[in-house]
C-alpha cells in the first residue's frame, strides 16, 4: 500500500495510547518485507524507517509502526526483499552514457550484421560525419569474417558502405577499435605509421592497415574524429554530456544501483559533474578516479579537486586511475609469458616508471590508487610499484589501494595482495563472459591457475569487491550476482565452480566491501541506522532462491537518500 492517510495516523494514536515512546515520524517506511541489512548487528529484519536522507530505524513491524506519522509515505512490500543499494564497484558512467547514444553493436551476430548497421546510419548522416558504434567482440560471432587477421575483418567491407563517412567501432572491452579507410585517412595512418607505445596499428600480410586499433593506438584515430566535432559549440557540448548522465543514471537505476564507482574521468568532467551536483542534478552517487591527466597536473591539482562526501552528497573525488596494460579478449592483456595462441606477451600501455610516478604522488597527497592490470605481468609490477611506494611509510597501512580487474594472477603473486592490504576490485561477468575463450588465450594450465581466482584471493584474506566495468559488460548487478555465485556460462557450463562465491560473499561485496572500497563504510553498504537511505527493493529473495531464478529477479524500487528514483510500473 502506497500514501493511504487514515491508517498511519490511526496505527500512531495506537501505539500512543499502547504506551510506546514518542518518536520523531519517518518520511519513508518500507514495512513487511525481508530485510537482508549486511550488518551483522542485526542481519535480518521486516521493516526500515526512512527519515530525510538517512535511515531511522530498522527492525520488526511492530517496531517501526511508531515511526508512521500523517505525512508518512508508507510502501507495504507484499513479502518483497530489502538490501543495501547495489553499488557498481567499478564502470565507466560517461561512457555508459555515450554507449546508449551510438550504435549498439553488441546484438551483432557476426561482421555482416554490423556492416548493415553502419549503412543504415550512413544513410542518415551528413555527408562526412563520423559515424560511432560500441560493444562488437570477434569470439562471441557465430562466424568469422572472411577474409579476417586475428578473427578480426579487414576495413574494407566498411568502406563499400561508409566510403566517404569515417567509421569508429570500439570494442566491447574498450581496448581496440575497429576504424574503415575514411577514418584511417582523417588520423594520417597508412602503412608507414609506426605504432605507438603501448599500441599497434594492425596490419595485413602486404603490410597494410586492416582496420584493427589496439590499445593506445585507438587514441591517434579517436583524436582525429574529435577534431572533426571542434566546431561545436560549448551548449551543444554540455547538452551532450548532461544527456550521458541521465542515460547512464536511468539504466543504473532501473537496475538497483544506488553507487556508481567511476573509472577514471578527467579534471574537466570533474568540473561539470560538479556543476551538475550543486544544482542536484546527479540521478546516483558517483566516487571519480582521476584520469587522464599529467603528473605534473595531478601534483598541481590533487588537492583542489579532492571531494569527501558529506551528508547526502553525490560526488566524491579521492582517488587516481591508471592503467598498465590492456584487455585479453584483443591480445593487449600483459603477460609473464606469450599467449598460446600469439607470439606476443600482450601489451605495456603506460610505462612502469610512470605508473610508479603517478604512484608516489598519490601517497604524498593521500589519495587513493586503482590501476587497471589484467594480465599476470601486468598485476606482479603493480604489486611491486605499490610494495615499493609503501615502504616509505610503512605506518600507513590503511590506504586501500586497488588493483581494477585482478583477472589474471599468477599463484606466487596471490598472498602478496593480502601481504600488502590491496584490494582486489574484479568484476564476476567476465570470467563467465570470457570463459568460452580464456583456454584459447592462456591454455588451460594457466586458466585453471590464476584465471579469476575468487575463492584463492579470499582464502588468502584478500578484500575483494565487484562491479560490472559496465559498459563493458551489463551493469545488471543481478547477472553479475548470478555469476559470482555460479561462474556458469552462457550455456550453463560453470568456470572453474571451485573459485565461485557464496552468497553472502557476493552480496556483501556488492555492497559493504564496495562502500569499504571507497572509505565509504561508515555511511553506506548496510541498512544501519544513521546511514545513508540508499536501498533496492527486488521481487525476489536472491539468497534463496534456486540458482536457475536468480537471473530473473526484477527490481522493484531503487531508492537514493530516502526518495524513490525508481518506482517499478
Amino acid at each position: 500500500m502506497r500514501n493511504i492517510p487514515f491508517l498511519p495516523l490511526l496505527l500512531a494514536s495506537l501505539a500512543a495510547c499502547a504506551g510506546r515512546p514518542d518518536v520523531e515520524p519517518a518520511t519513508l517506511v518500507l514495512r513487511n518485507g525481508k530485510v537482508v541489512t549486511v550488518d551483522d548487528a542485526l542481519p535480518a529484519a521486516r521493516a526500515v524507517a526512512i527519515r530525510g536522507y538517512t535511515i531511522a530505524a530498522v527492525g520488526s513491524d511492530a517496531d517501526i509502526q511508531p515511526y508512521i506519522g500523517p505525512a508518512t509515505e508508507v510502501i507495504d512490500l507484499d513479502g518483497k526483499l530489502v538490501i543495501p543499494g547495489f553499488i557498481e564497484g567499478h564502470g565507466h558512467y560517461m561512457g555508459l552514457g555515450r554507449a546508449r547514444m551510438i550504435l549498439d553493436l553488441t546484438t551483432a551476430a557476426n561482421f555482416d550484421d554490423i556492416v548493415a548497421m553502419v549503412r543504415d546510419a550512413v544513410a542518415k548522416a551528413r555527408p562526412g560525419e563520423w559515424i560511432f558504434g560500441r560493444g562488437w567482440h570477434q569470439e562471441k560471432w557465430d562466424r568469422a569474417p572472411v577474409p579476417n587477421v586475428e578473427g578480426v575483418p579487414l576495413h574494407a567491407a566498411l568502406d563499400s558502405v561508409s566510403p566517404d563517412n569515417p567509421v569508429f567501432l570500439t570494442h566491447a572491452s574498450g581496448h581496440a577499435a575497429f576504424a574503415n579507410l575514411a577514418a584511417l585517412r582523417a588520423a594520417g595512418v597508412d602503412r608507414n605509421t609506426r605504432n605507438p607505445n603501448g599500441g599497434e596499428f594492425v596490419k595485413d600480410a602486404k603490410g597494410e592497415p586492416t582496420g584493427l586499433l589496439r590499445e593506445t593506438a585507438q587514441g591517434v584515430v579517436s583524436r582525429a574524429a574529435s577534431r572533426g566535432g571542434e566546431q561545436r559549440s560549448a551548449e551543444a557540448v554540455y547538452a551532450e554530456q548532461k544527456r550521458q548522465v541521465e542515460l547512464a543514471g536511468r539504466e543504473a537505476l532501473e537496475k538497483g544501483v544506488t553507487s556508481f564507482q567511476d573509472a577514471g574521468s578527467d579534471f574537466a568532467t570533474i568540473d561539470f559533474l560538479k556543476t551538475l551536483e550543486q544544482n542536484g542534478e546527479l540521478p546516483l552517487r558517483l566516487y571519480v578516479m582521476v584520469r587522464g591527466e599529467s603528473p605534473e597536473n595531478l601534483e598541481a591539482h590533487l588537492d583542489e579537486y579532492r571531494l569527501e562526501p558529506e551528508g547526502n552528497d553525490f560526488l566524491t573525488v579521492r582517488s587516481i586511475k591508471q592503467s598498465i596494460d590492456g584487455a585479453l579478449g584483443i591480445r593487449g592483456a600483459w603477460l609473464l609469458a606469450d599467449y598460446a595462441d600469439l607470439a606476443s606477451p600482450g601489451l605495456n600501455t603506460t610505462p612502469v616508471e610512470r605508473i610508479e610516478e603517478i604512484s608516489r604522488i598519490a601517497f604524498r597527497h593521500n589519495f587513493q590508487m586503482n590501476i587497471h592490470a589484467i594480465g599476470d605481468r601486468a598485476n606482479r609490477e603493480v604489486l611491486n610499484v605499490y610494495e615499493k611506494v609503501f615502504a616509505e611509510d610503512p605506518a600507513r597501512t590503511d590506504l586501500r589501494w586497488r588493483i581494477e580487474h585482478a583477472q589474471h594472477i599468477d599463484p606466487a603473486d596471490v598472498p602478496r595482495f593480502a601481504q600488502l592490504h590491496v584490494l582486489a576490485s574484479m568484476q564476476c561477468n567476465h570470467a563467465t563472459s570470457d570463459g568460452p575463450w580464456v583456454f584459447a588465450r592462456l591454455g588451460p594450465e594457466r586458466a585453471k591457475s590464476g584465471a579469476y581466482v575468487w575463492r584463492d584471493l579470499a582464502n588468502a584474506g584478500v578484500p575483494i569487491n565487484v562491479g560490472t566495468d559496465t559498459p563493458v559488460e551489463d551493469i545488471a548487478p543481478i547477472d553479475n550476482f548470478y555469476s559470482c555465485v555460479t561462474r556458469n556460462q552462457k550455456d550453463g557450463t560453470p568456470f572453474f565452480a571451485e573459485q565461485k562465491m557464496t552468497r553472502e560473499e557476493a552480496l556483501k561485496a556488492y555492497t559493504i566491501a564496495n562502500a569499504w572500497a571507497t572509505f565509504e563504510e561508515n555511511i553506506k553498504g548496510s541498512i544501519t541506522v544513521g546511514k545513508l537511505a540508499d536501498l533496492t527493493v527486488l521481487d525476489r529473495d536472491i539468497m534463496t532462491v534456486p540458482d536457475d531464478q536468480i537471473r530473473g529477479t526484477k527490481v522493484v524500487y531503487t531508492i537514493v537518500g530516502g526518495e524513490v528514483r525508481y518506482p517499478a510500473r
